[in-house]
């Protein structure tokens, strides 16, 4: 298993502990609110809110908060008015960065974004610097729980349209167009397979192999841009040998 999965494996059990402290909720919030108040507070027609509804359900986000949220963003309830802004950068060895932000106040976060660049050695470019060196993909992953085997779940998948799939360490890594990731979840769900989470992302087409100094100084910036509260999601394109990766988290 590469680095770059590993990370999405931290990233995934740190979110579980953000969870517990509540600290994801509100980023949660804000990314409903925005896509109802973009398309409206019904899922019917309105993807982006689809996701962002199920990405709440992944983390156990109570139905209150969903609907509060969606509330908001129709003008039912008050509250703050948030816009989507892409960021793009170099981190340290010079890997691509994407960050997702959703925010209230362009100019503070825009400051936040670039301090934070600039701390962890890396640079904030401008847009589309590398938004080329992505490609936009729908992953779906799937736990090795013993519940399904590798076979039966591909043929599934594939059968819903999905593109690819590929075995990690503790699950399974579907890969699907954009609009197909509706299709192949709602394919598992027929099947019976349960699914840990959905989510469009950005996949890189190429990878950074980082030597151990640069690696930590790469995850770092990632940690820092990854705790900012405006922050929706980061996407880069290193990659960190595992021998690497368990030094550094011997480590920590």
């Amino acid at each position: 298993m590469s680095g770059h999965s590993k990370w999405h494996s931290i990233k995934h059990k740190k979110a579980k502990e953000d969870v517990k402290k509540g600290k994801i909720f509100s980023k949660l919030s804000r990314s409903i609110t925005v896509a109802a108040r973009e398309s409206g507070g019904n899922v019917d027609g309105n993807a982006a809110l689809t996701l962002a509804i199920q990405k709440a359900k992944d983390s156990n986000m109570p139905v209150a908060n969903i609907e509060r949220a969606i509330k908001k963003g129709t003008g039912e309830l008050g509250g703050e008015t948030y816009e989507s802004l892409v960021y793009e950068g170099y981190g340290p060895a010079g890997v691509a960065v994407i960050v997702e932000i959703m925010t209230d106040n362009r100019n503070r976060t825009a400051s936040d974004i670039r301090n934070i660049f600039s701390k962890h050695n890396g640079n904030l470019g401008t847009t589309g610097c590398v938004a080329w060196m992505f490609d936009k993909k729908g992953v779906i992953l799937v736990g090795k729980d013993g519940s399904v085997d590798e076979d039966s779940l591909l043929s599934v998948v594939l059968e819903a349209g999905a593109d690819d799939m590929k075995s990690e360490d503790d699950h399974f890594e579907i890969i699907t167009d954009p609009i197909d990731l509706k299709i192949v979840s709602d394919a598992l769900e027929s099947a019976s397979i349960k699914f840990s989470s959905a989510s469009i992302t950005m996949l890189p087409k190429d990878m950074v192999k980082l030597k151990k100094n640069d690696a930590k100084k790469v995850l770092k910036l990632m940690d820092a841009l990854d705790d900012h509260d405006d922050v929706q999601e980061v996407y880069s394109n290193f990659d960190i040998p595992d021998e690497i990766m368990d030094e550094i988290a011997e480590e920590s």
